[in-house]
């Protein structure tokens, strides 16, 4: 099987900062959360705090809208076009994508493609709250073997080198920028 990152590997861009601005669009009240995301971020930054942590303070935005559900499947009938070619082109039926973007926010994508296994990080879509640590490094090779305990990856495609453990266990990893594989 192979094996994808989300966010600017099949999908243009990070789908979790293209979500916030199509909400802040529509919700620009949800600017209250700024300052408590900006203490998320420099802690982040500094690695002051576990990045589950100051990922759940930027997403408190998500208190600050009520229908999400329907916002998800707008951004995606707007979004979904920025799909890679590449990825088009070689998709399979057995493909998993494992990102570090909220789940509820990659399920539509992955429902509309046709991508039958993903594995990303659990956030309550409400309170941004996360279930369980953020889907990024190691984690996302436990995650995978927790889904596939036997399971063998042939192909790994992601943008970012802090996706090496799951780029170790491939027979093949690809760096991907743009529209650019390179091996890893």
């Amino acid at each position: 099987m192979n094996v994808f990152d989300f966010d600017k590997t099949i999908f243009k861009y990070d789908s979790s900062v293209m979500f916030y601005k199509y909400c802040l669009k529509r919700h620009p009240q949800i600017l209250k959360y700024l300052p408590i995301q900006m203490v998320g971020g420099v802690r982040l930054f500094l690695k002051l705090r576990p990045k589950t942590e100051c990922k759940e303070l930027f997403y408190r935005y998500f208190r600050g809208i009520d229908d999400i559900d329907s916002y998800l499947e707008d951004f995606w009938d707007k979004n979904i076009c920025y799909i890679q070619k590449w990825y088009k082109d070689m998709q399979r039926q057995d493909d998993v994508i494992i990102s570090a973007s909220p789940e509820f926010l990659l399920a539509p994508a992955c429902r509309r493609l046709g991508i039958k296994y993903m594995m990303a990080t659990r956030v309550d879509r409400h309170t941004g709250i996360h279930d369980g640590i953020n889907c990024h490094g190691e984690e996302k090779v436990r995650r995978f073997y927790e889904a596939f305990p036997q399971g063998k990856v042939d192909k790994f495609y992601s943008d970012s080198r802090s996706d090496t453990p799951l780029a170790n266990i491939a027979r093949e990893a690809y760096l991907v920028d743009g529209e650019t594989l390179t091996p890893w």
